[in-house]
């Protein structure tokens, strides 16, 4: 463990296919790419998360982007702690119609009680499309 609280760098991904994402990504079919405290990143297709006229869904945009930014909340965190969200908002900015969306998530603040993710969510062309910013609340694990 590095920071008496995170495990290595270098086991992120590891880490997060452990952990799981939960249902909810998965059946979105959300895939990991890049996972640590600094830098995470993930896919999602457009297929099957759309809404009736074929555009990905807005919903879509702020599952990807809560996966994200919750993940890398828990890994900053720590064994112990617990991140839960407590705010979420996006503004969507272009449609994708096809093809897979990529979410890269960067920290603006990792506190001990509090930490703050911006997502950036682009289509196939590299072009934004979403822009999310999520505030998870770091509190103790509760004890089974």
């Amino acid at each position: 463990m590095t920071a008496d609280r995170t495990p290595p760098i270098s086991d992120g991904l590891a880490w997060a296919a452990e952990r799981g994402m939960g249902a909810l990504a998965e059946k979105m079919g959300i895939v990991f790419t890049e996972f640590t405290i600094e830098r995470s990143v993930a896919t999602m297709p457009v297929e099957g998360n759309t809404q009736p006229v074929g555009l990905l869904h807005g919903g879509a945009y702020v599952v990807l982007g809560e996966s994200l930014g919750s993940m890398a909340a828990n890994l900053h965190a720590g064994p112990d702690k617990l991140a839960v969200g407590v705010d979420i908002n996006a503004t969507h900015t272009r449609s994708a119609t096809s093809g897979i969306v990529t979410g890269v998530c960067t920290p603006l603040h990792l506190g001990r009680s509090m930490t703050v993710h911006d997502i950036v969510v682009t289509d196939d062309q590299g072009r934004r499309c979403s822009t999310i910013r999520i505030t998870n609340l770091i509190k103790d694990r509760p004890v089974d």
